[in-house]
């Protein structure tokens, strides 16, 4: 693909175009699809179109200030990279060229469990804050290990999946029976004997985490998991607030609310929507951060405004790193960043701590009454 294509792309959904053109229907439907019919999956995007600016005028935007520090490190931007599995599956230099993209554009890259790149492989890319997205395995020797590797790496926190003790029934996957390309491994796992994700009847990768996932995973585990790691934990899948307060309880330095891109259980709500409870639960102890449909800096935006301290983004990551290798992954960064301070900008905000929940109106906000002038 040539630059002079990848200079057309105006905004970070076209990405996605190019890389279905690129990708095999397999691989494509892999990235693309969610769980079920997909309700959430919409609505993950749709829900984002119901909530509504009260931008401020005549203040003096001329410096705008982006940055932002997450778990005490700074970013240029509160825009962050979700761990997203199999990268190699979109591009050869796969999750090496989203940690160069991601460190280039001074953000924070999570790396998936079941990257096809190890955690030691990624360190090698050179400096930068990274991440690392945990499974916990039944055998708790493997997670001991896949922690001690993170943090021998040099990763800063540990993003604890909790919403898949069994995987979600994403029919795209079923029907194609999905299954890791041959030259590829999920390189964490590599010499440990776990099995493979292998063509079955089914999803590879539902038989996969069926063999593999811990399904008794509880509240007890994020207590074992501080025991055998000093880094921060991030627990990642709460959509409520119940399991916002017993997160904090259990001693998370974070939650991030997601529905893992919709595709473990249909008809959860829109992360956007179950933002502001977990942020009223969480009472400021611990930061919240939101993955989940974000496409537009005004998505980010608004993702703050109900209390996000930031985001993850997760597909347009895969869709551009497959549409243009690390360059696009590097552009779709700046696109988000760009979209986001303009934002501020025309919402007169100066700063990320200027943005309050006074600069957008939700649908379950009460009608504002203009005050008697």
């Amino acid at each position: 693909m040539t630059s002079q294509e990848m200079e057309s792309i105006t905004n970070v959904m076209e990405f996605e175009a190019v890389a279905r053109e690129k990708l095999p229907k397999m691989v494509y439907d892999y990235y693309a699809s969610g769980a079920e019919d997909q309700w959430t999956l919409h609505e993950n995007r749709n829900a984002f179109s119901r909530i509504l600016f009260r931008p401020r005028i005549l203040v003096d935007v001329s410096n705008i200030d982006m940055t932002t520090t997450i778990l005490g490190f700074k970013v240029s931007m509160p825009i962050m990279v979700a761990p997203t599995a199999m990268q190699k599956m979109a591009h050869p230099a796969g999750e090496l060229a989203t940690a160069r993209a991601a460190s280039a554009a001074g953000t924070i890259m999570t790396l998936s469990s079941w990257a096809t790149s190890s955690v030691e492989e990624v360190a090698s890319t050179g400096p930068g804050t990274r991440f690392f997205q945990l499974y916990v395995y039944r055998d708790r020797n493997v997670v001991r290990q896949l922690v001690r590797r993170a943090e021998k790496a040099g990763f800063k926190a540990i993003a604890l999946t909790v919403d898949t003790p069994r995987l979600g029934r994403r029919e795209a996957d079923i029907k194609n029976r999905f299954t890791l390309p041959t030259h590829l491994t999920l390189r964490n796992f590599d010499g440990l004997d776990l099995g493979t994700v292998d063509r079955t009847n089914d999803s590879g990768l539902a038989t996969y985490v069926a063999d593999q996932v811990d399904r008794s995973l509880n509240w007890k585990d994020v207590k074992w998991l501080q025991s055998i790691t000093t880094l921060p934990i991030l627990v990642k899948g709460v959509l409520t607030a119940e399991d916002a307060s017993l997160a904090v309880q259990a001693g998370a330095a974070g939650i991030i609310v997601s529905n893992h891109g919709a595709r473990q259980l249909d008809y959860v709500p829109a992360t956007i929507m179950a933002l502001e409870e977990v942020v009223r639960a969480a009472q400021g102890r611990v930061p919240v951060f939101l993955d989940g449909g974000i496409r537009r800096g005004t998505d980010v935006f608004k993702a703050l405004a109900l209390g996000a301290s930031g985001v993850f983004i997760g597909r347009p990551v895969v869709f551009a790193l497959a549409a243009y290798g690390e360059a696009g992954v590097r552009k779709m960064l700046k696109m988000l960043h760009d979209e986001l301070e303009l934002t501020m900008a025309l919402s007169g905000c100066r700063s990320i701590k200027e943005i309050t929940r006074a600069h957008i109106t939700a649908p379950w906000d009460a009608p504002h009454v203009s005050p008697r002038l």
